[in-house]
């Protein structure tokens, strides 16, 4: 038995009849409460945490969210569900995504012939967060590929899919990575990720970003920080990655564009500020650095 293998967790399905038109909206919201695994399904939008953070707080929150995303009081369907890949339908349905010029991410064992220079990377997305249907992926991969340098020493938090480790990897990247998730099967799938893409020396460990963040910040000199978590994760790790901005650069991802107002004044706090950013949709990436 793998180590992570020993950390199944029991895991709550969540559905709420919210609407097409109000899902992205509904999603970007529900994802700042650190919920980060949804399936559309017609009007009904479902979405998935670990027993033991459903909580009545979340609850009465998530229905907060819901209400003024719909302008009304929205049921709540529970149902406890065993791990397994809630998105199979949607999987199927995945097309090849374009990244930029250079990379493109396609489903691990679908037929796709690149264009000459192409990087390839193929994944088998289960329930992590990271294919690159999203934007925050998209725009974390666009920016490492700008930013990314040979030598770099790199942490992925909330590696997800491990897609933004194995594209440092593909990108040039010559140093081992450390890439971490809270989540076994995030860590199993990338893993096996890794692995279908040969992309050697990236160490992929169960960890907590909010417990032992310091512990993984001690092993190396970082030099470029990953984090597309989300807003309520980088409000509660920023301290502690802060002092690390003189010598490294951190990118962050998983917040909203209103809430860039909010990502400056926490970054002030701590003597750091925004040096490159992108958007997509209503979506911010960052780049950060001691001001």
């Amino acid at each position: 038995m793998t180590e992570s293998a020993k950390h199944k967790k029991t895991t709550i399905q969540i559905s709420a009849e919210v609407l097409v038109e109000n899902f992205d909206v509904a999603i970007g919201l529900l994802s700042l409460e650190g919920i980060d695994t949804f399936h559309e399904d017609n009007d009904i939008l479902r979405f998935y945490m670990d027993a033991q953070d459903w909580t009545d707080e979340k609850r009465e929150s998530v229905r907060g969210i819901l209400k003024s995303v719909c302008g009304k009081d929205v049921a709540l369907t529970e149902e406890k569900v065993a791990e397994k890949n809630w998105n199979e339908a949607w999987e199927a349905t995945l097309k090849p995504i374009e990244i930029s010029e250079r990379l493109v991410i396609v489903q691990r064992e679908k037929p796709y012939t690149p264009k000459p220079g192409q990087i390839v990377i193929e994944i088998n997305p289960k329930m992590s967060f990271g294919t690159g249907f999203h934007e925050t992926t998209r725009l974390m991969l666009r920016m490492i590929e700008a930013v990314l340098q040979p030598d770099d020493v790199v942490l992925d938090i909330g590696t997800g899919t491990g897609v933004l480790a194995i594209a440092c990897r593909k990108y040039g990247n010559q140093h081992p990575i450390l890439a971490f998730d809270n989540y076994s099967w995030a860590v199993e799938n990338a893993i096996e990720n890794s692995q279908v893409n040969a992309s050697e020396d990236i160490s992929f460990e169960l960890l907590d970003a909010e417990e032992t963040l310091e512990e993984a910040l001690a092993r190396e000199k970082f030099t470029l920080i990953l984090a597309n978590v989300n807003r309520g994760v980088i409000g509660k790790i920023f301290p502690k990655l802060a002092p690390y901005a003189k010598s490294a650069q951190i990118m962050v991802s998983g917040i909203l564009v209103y809430d860039e107002a909010w990502l400056v004044k926490l970054l002030e706090s701590f003597g750091c500020k925004i040096v490159r950013k992108a958007t997509e949709g209503e979506w911010l990436c960052a780049l950060i650095s001691k001001a």
